[in-house]
C-alpha cells in the first residue's frame, strides 16, 4: 500500500512540474493588407520577452513559448508597426495569430489591433471608415452569456439588438431594421442560414450553426457597407476563417450539459490543411429531465480546406450543414403554459447546407477572387388541433419548402499609388419551391348538421426559378498625408423573374464615406448611402387561389443610410466613439391581408411572407450609438456601449408606427479579468426597453383557436402595447490547466444569474380543467368548432429562468 501512495506522489510531482513547464506555440502568416502579398522577413516579437523569429517566403513564422498570455507585435520596413494584445497561449492547441498592416504612408491608425479580450483600438477601414465593429475567436469563446454563439455574442456591440423577451431566439436587430435585413458572408461565400430552426422569411433561430474554433475574425459593419455584397440593408456580417494547422494534426472536443462538439485540424500533404468539425445537441433530453414540453435537437458540421496551389494561387473550400428536429413531449406535471405549448406550436424539421470553393489569385499590385457556391435550406412545419399528433384528419398546417441558390463571384481587387479599387460581378441560379396547407377555422354546423359557414383553408403549391445578376465598384484614397480618407462605391442588380426586375437603373446603389483626422486622437467620419434588397422567396413565390403568382410585381426594397461620427482614442488602449444613424425605408413589403408591414413579423419560429404583398410600405430608424471600450491592461477590459433608437414602419394606411423592433434603449456592458494561475472571470450586462407588440383580437381569436391553437392578432390597433423593459447579468468563468502537450479548461456559464424577470408576448388560450386534460366551457358541454362556448385565457409570458452550462474544453 505505501509503494502504491508513493508511486503515485511520484507521478503527482512530475506531472506538477511538467505543467509547471509547458509550452505552447504561436504561429502564422503576414500579409500585405491591401495586396495580399506575403511580407518576408518581418520581425515577429512577443513583447517584453526575448522570444522573437523571422517571416519566410511564404510569409509565415512560427514560435515556442511558455503558456501565458502574451501580446505579439510585427514589424517591417516601409509597413506600419502592427502589435496584437493578449494572446492566449495553452499547450493545447497552437494559437493561429496573422498580421496584416500596409504601407506606412497610407495607413489610418489601423496599426494598433488587439486579439483575445480586446478589439482594435481604431476600427477604421480603408473602404468603410466608420459603423464597424469586429470580434476575435477569443473574444466570441468568453464572452459572458454566449456559449460560443456569435448571433448571442454580437448582441453586445452598439447598434445590436436581440430577440423579444430574452434569450429565446438570435434575432439580430441593427440600428432598427427586421433580422433580414442583415446578410453573412463566410471567407467570401454567402451563408444564408445562420441559425438552427431558422424563420423562413427572416433569419432569426435559437442557436447560431458557425463552429467559434474556426472563425479568425468577425467584422459588422452597420452602414457604409462594401459595394461588393448584395442585399444588405442593415449590415454586413463578414466572418473569416482561420487555416488549419500546416504543422501537425490537433483539435479539441468540447462537453457541456447541452452539446458537445469536436474539431480537428492538421495537414493534409505539403500544400494542403483542413479544419473539420461536428457537433451534437442533447437538449431534448436535458428537458425531458426539467420536465419542459419542448423536445429540440440540433447537430451542424463544418469544413474547411485551403491548398496552395504555387506561390500566387490559393484554393479554398468550405462546407456548413445543420438538421434541426423541435418536437414537442407531455410533461410529468401539466400546466396551462406546457400545454399552451404542446398545441399551439408546430413541429420543426430543418435542414441546411452551404459549401463553396474560393479561387484566390495574387497578380501585380492585387489579387483577384473567384468564388462558386451552393446552399439549400429545407423546412418542413406541422401542427395539428390540441396536440392529435399525427391525426390527419386534425392537421391544421403543413409546409414543406425548398430555397436553393447556385452562385457565382468574380472581383479584381487592387492597390497602385495609393489608390484601392476592386470591381466585379455576380451571378445566381435561384429555385424556390413550396406546398402549403393552412386550416385557420373549422366549419360551422347548424342544427340539422348542415354547414353553415365553410371552413377557412390555405392550399398552394408554388414552383419558381429565376436569375440575378449583379456588378459593383469600389475606390478609396487617402489625401493631405493621410489627414482625409475617402471612399466610394456603386452598385447594381438585377433579376428575371420581377416586372421590373431586369431595369439596372431602378436598384443604382451609390454610396459616400469619408474620415477626417483633425488630430493623432481624434477623427471624423460620415457616410450616405442607398442600399436596395430583394423581397423574400417566400414572397416571389406566393400563389393565389387561382394558382396565379400575385407577387411579380413587388419593387426591391430601399435603404437611405446617413451618418455621421467621430472617434477619440485617448490612449492606444481606450477607444471612444460616437455616431448618430437616420435611415429611410421604401418599397417596403406590406400584406394585403392585414395591412401590416412585413419589417414587424419574424419574431416567431416557422415562416414569414406566403401572402399577398405590394411594396408600398415605408420606414424610418433613427438613433445614436456611444462605444467606451477599454483593452486589456493590467489584467482587465471592459466595455460599454449604449444605442438609442427609434424604429417606425408604415402599412396600407401609410402611417409610421412603432415597429416589433423599436427597443428605444440599448444598453450593454461586458467586463473581464484575468487571475493568476489561468483563471478568468466575465460578466456581461444587458438592458433593452420593451418592444411594442398587437393585442389579441378577442372575437377572431376565440373562433381561430380551436383549430389554430393560437390567437389572431388585432391588426386595427397594430403594436399598440408594450413591453416591459428587459435585463440580464450573465457571468462567465474558465480555467485552464497545462500539460505538456495537452490543455484542459473548465468552464461555467450563467445566464441571467439574478433571475431577473423577463417578459414576452403573452399567450391566448382557453381555460383548462384541473387536470389539464381538456377545455372547461360555459355550457359543461364538449368544445364547440366554432369556440363559442370556450372561456378565453390571455397567459402571462414571463420567466425568471436562471440557465447554468457547465462545461470542459480538451486540446490536444
Amino acid at each position: 500500500m505505501k509503494k502504491t501512495v508513493l508511486l503515485f506522489l511520484v507521478l503527482l510531482l512530475h506531472q506538477l512540474h511538467a505543467t509547471a513547464q509547458t509550452t505552447g506555440i504561436i504561429q502564422g502568416v503576414a500579409r500585405d493588407k491591401n495586396t495580399q502579398e506575403a511580407l518576408i522577413d518581418g520581425i515577429v516579437r512577443v513583447v517584453g520577452t526575448s522570444f522573437a523569429t523571422r517571416t519566410d517566403t511564404d510569409g509565415n513564422y512560427r514560435l515556442e513559448v511558455p503558456t501565458g498570455t502574451y501580446n505579439v507585435s510585427f514589424s517591417i520596413a516601409t509597413y506600419e508597426n502592427i502589435t496584437k494584445y493578449n494572446i492566449s497561449v495553452t499547450s493545447g492547441n497552437a494559437q493561429i495569430v496573422n498580421f496584416e498592416t500596409v504601407p506606412a504612408e497610407t495607413a489610418i491608425d489601423e496599426v494598433v489591433i488587439s486579439n483575445s479580450n480586446a478589439t482594435r483600438a481604431d476600427a477604421t477601414d480603408m473602404v468603410t471608415p466608420l459603423s464597424v465593429q469586429r470580434l476575435t475567436t477569443e473574444e466570441i469563446k468568453s464572452n459572458p452569456g454566449g456559449n460560443y454563439d456569435v448571433s448571442k455574442v454580437v448582441q453586445s456591440l452598439p447598434g445590436v439588438g436581440g430577440a423579444t423577451g430574452g434569450a429565446a431566439r438570435n434575432d439580430i436587430i441593427i440600428r432598427g431594421g427586421a433580422p433580414n435585413e442583415n446578410v453573412y458572408y463566410l471567407d467570401g461565400i454567402e451563408i444564408p442560414v445562420l441559425n438552427h430552426f431558422q424563420t423562413q422569411g427572416s433569419s432569426g433561430g435559437a442557436q447560431g450553426i458557425v463552429n467559434v474554433s474556426f472563425i479568425e475574425e468577425l467584422k459588422l459593419s452597420s452602414s457604409a457597407f462594401d459595394a461588393r455584397y448584395d442585399n444588405a440593408l442593415a449590415s454586413t456580417f463578414v466572418i473569416k476563417q482561420r487555416q488549419g494547422n500546416r504543422s501537425k494534426f490537433s483539435g479539441n472536443a468540447r462537453a457541456s450539459l447541452t452539446e458537445t462538439a469536436l474539431t480537428l485540424e492538421g495537414p493534409l500533404g505539403k500544400k494542403t490543411d483542413f479544419l473539420a468539425a461536428g457537433r451534437f445537441s442533447y437538449l431534448d433530453l436535458l428537458f425531458t429531465l426539467i420536465d419542459l414540453p419542448i423536445r429540440p435537437r440540433y447537430q451542424d458540421y463544418q469544413l474547411k480546406t485551403s491548398t496552395k496551389l504555387n506561390e500566387k494561387t490559393t484554393l479554398t473550400f468550405i462546407g456548413l450543414g445543420s438538421i434541426d428536429r423541435f418536437n414537442f413531449g407531455a410533461t410529468r406535471k401539466a400546466s396551462p403554459e406546457n400545454e399552451y405549448f404542446r398545441r399551439s406550436l408546430p413541429f420543426i424539421n430543418q435542414w441546411s447546407y452551404t459549401t463553396g470553393v474560393t479561387l484566390k489569385r495574387l497578380i501585380k499590385k492585387g489579387y483577384i477572387n473567384l468564388a462558386l457556391s451552393r446552399n439549400m435550406f429545407n423546412n418542413r412545419l406541422d401542427q395539428f388541433e390540441d396536440a392529435r399528433n399525427d391525426d390527419e384528419a386534425y392537421r391544421n398546417l403543413k409546409l414543406q419548402s425548398q430555397e436553393i441558390e447556385n452562385k457565382f463571384r468574380a472581383d479584381v481587387n487592387k492597390y497602385v499609388n495609393g489608390w484601392k479599387y476592386s470591381y466585379g460581378i455576380s451571378g445566381q441560379y435561384v429555385k424556390y419551391n413550396t406546398d402549403l396547407y393552412s386550416k385557420l377555422s373549422s366549419a360551422v354546423l347548424d342544427s340539422n348538421g348542415n354547414t353553415a359557414i365553410p371552413a377557412t383553408e390555405i392550399r398552394f403549391k408554388s414552383a419558381i426559378e429565376f436569375f440575378k445578376f449583379g456588378a459593383f465598384g469600389q475606390v478609396s484614397k487617402t489625401f493631405f498625408s493621410d489627414k482625409l480618407l475617402v471612399s466610394a462605391g456603386i452598385r447594381s442588380d438585377i433579376n428575371t423573374f420581377t416586372q421590373n426586375g431586369l431595369n439596372p437603373l431602378s436598384t443604382l446603389s451609390p454610396r459616400l464615406s469619408a474620415a477626417v483626422h483633425l488630430t493623432p486622437k481624434f477623427e471624423l467620419t460620415g457616410s450616405v448611402g442607398i442600399y436596395y434588397k430583394i423581397p423574400t422567396y417566400t414572397v416571389l413565390g406566393y400563389r393565389d387561389s387561382s394558382n396565379q403568382l400575385v407577387n411579380k410585381s413587388v419593387d426591391y426594397i430601399r435603404s437611405t443610410h446617413y451618418v455621421f461620427g467621430g472617434q477619440f482614442l485617448p490612449n492606444e488602449a481606450l477607444r471612444i466613439t460616437l455616431e448618430g444613424f437616420y435611415k429611410e425605408y421604401s418599397n417596403y413589403t406590406v400584406s394585403l391581408k392585414n395591412g401590416i408591414s412585413l419589417a414587424n413579423q419574424g419574431q416567431e419560429f416557422g415562416a414569414v411572407g406566403n401572402e399577398a404583398v405590394q411594396s408600398s410600405g415605408k420606414g424610418r430608424a433613427i438613433g445614436f450609438e456611444v462605444f467606451i471600450q477599454q483593452k486589456m491592461v493590467k489584467k482587465i477590459f471592459y466595455f460599454v456601449s449604449y444605442t438609442y433608437v427609434r424604429s417606425k414602419f408604415s402599412g396600407l394606411n401609410g402611417i409610421l408606427l412603432p415597429s416589433a423592433w423599436d427597443n428605444q434603449h440599448l444598453l450593454s456592458g461586458t467586463l473581464g479579468y484575468k487571475f493568476k494561475k489561468s483563471w478568468q472571470l466575465g460578466l456581461k450586462y444587458r438592458l433593452a426597453g420593451g418592444v411594442p407588440y398587437t393585442p389579441y383580437n378577442l372575437a377572431a381569436s376565440q373562433q381561430a383557436y380551436p383549430v389554430t391553437g393560437n390567437g389572431v392578432l388585432d391588426y386595427s390597433n397594430p403594436n399598440s402595447e408594450r413591453l416591459k423593459t428587459y435585463s440580464q447579468l450573465d457571468l462567465r468563468i474558465d480555467k485552464t490547466w497545462n500539460f505538456r502537450k495537452t490543455s484542459v479548461i473548465f468552464f461555467i456559464d450563467v445566464q441571467n444569474i439574478l433571475g431577473t424577470k423577463q417578459q414576452g408576448t403573452p399567450y391566448y388560450t382557453f381555460k383548462r380543467t384541473e387536470d389539464n386534460s381538456g377545455f372547461v366551457t360555459t355550457d359543461g358541454q364538449p368544445l364547440k368548432a366554432d369556440g363559442s362556448n370556450g372561456i378565453p385565457v390571455i397567459l402571462k409570458n414571463e420567466s425568471a429562468t436562471v440557465t447554468p452550462t457547465l462545461g470542459v474544453i480538451f486540446e490536444f
